[in-house]
């Protein structure tokens, strides 16, 4: 009888080891897979600084959906940081249409004359998934289907004649305010007369000043503070 009460008790014991590794071998399994699963990738942030004359006017950043959008979030990615040797630092936005759009990117003309991708030429219109439906927009401004370069727009309201022919590409995260400011620079006759928009030409050219990758926003953003 005691042996077979000992064998029951050992038998338990090892049970409740038993279990006990089998929870803690799961838990364990389960710790390894949560940290095998890749995590959502960030999407790219770019910024501009911009310049009106001598004042500067702030900075503005920039969030690129290279889900949706991979080969427009890298074209205007790469024209940020100027890796490809050419980009947007020094040029203008020469487009002004208060109550629509800030047109940039003539990066060799700078007077919204000539539009040239990192692709070598112009290239294909991507998607139109996400709408012009907001302010602070980052769309690509085109001569027609599929002539997309280097020149781009940011919404200052919502333009959904605009969907289907253009490819948005991103959105102001911060410095919309700086955006209002250059869609102001005009004058006093930037106003809208009689409802329809009408293109500005500020007095002193809007310039880009220095321009990136988010990863050196705060180095470059010192630096434009003290010039």
């Amino acid at each position: 009888m005691s042996f077979i009460n000992m064998n029951v008790r050992s038998l338990s014991k090892l049970a409740a080891l038993g279990l006990t590794s089998f929870y803690c071998g799961n838990s364990l399994a389960t710790l390894r897979a949560e940290q095998q699963v890749p995590s959502k990738p960030k999407l790219p942030l770019v910024y501009f600084i911009v310049r009106q004359h001598n004042t500067f006017l702030g900075t503005i950043v920039m969030e690129l959906r290279s889900d949706l959008v991979p080969k427009t979030a890298e074209n205007f990615r790469a024209l940020c940081t100027g890796e490809v040797g050419y980009g947007f630092k020094f040029s203008y936005f020469h487009r002004i249409i208060p109550g629509f759009m800030v047109q940039g990117g003539d990066v060799d003309r700078l007077r919204g004359t000539s539009n040239r991708s990192i692709y070598g030429g112009l290239f294909k219109d991507e998607n139109f998934t996400l709408k012009h439906d907001q302010p602070g927009l980052l769309s690509m401004a085109n001569k027609g289907p599929n002539t997309n370069g280097s020149q781009f727009f940011i919404t200052t309201a919502p333009a959904p004649w605009l969907d289907g022919k253009h490819v948005v590409f991103g959105k102001v995260v911060k410095g919309m305010d700086v955006v209002r400011k250059i869609e102001a620079s005009g004058s006093e006759k930037q106003l809208r007369s009689a409802g329809v928009q009408r293109e500005i030409k500020p007095k002193h050219q809007m310039i880009i000043v220095e321009c990136g990758e988010v990863t050196e926003l705060q180095e470059v953003k010192e630096e434009g503070e003290q010039s």
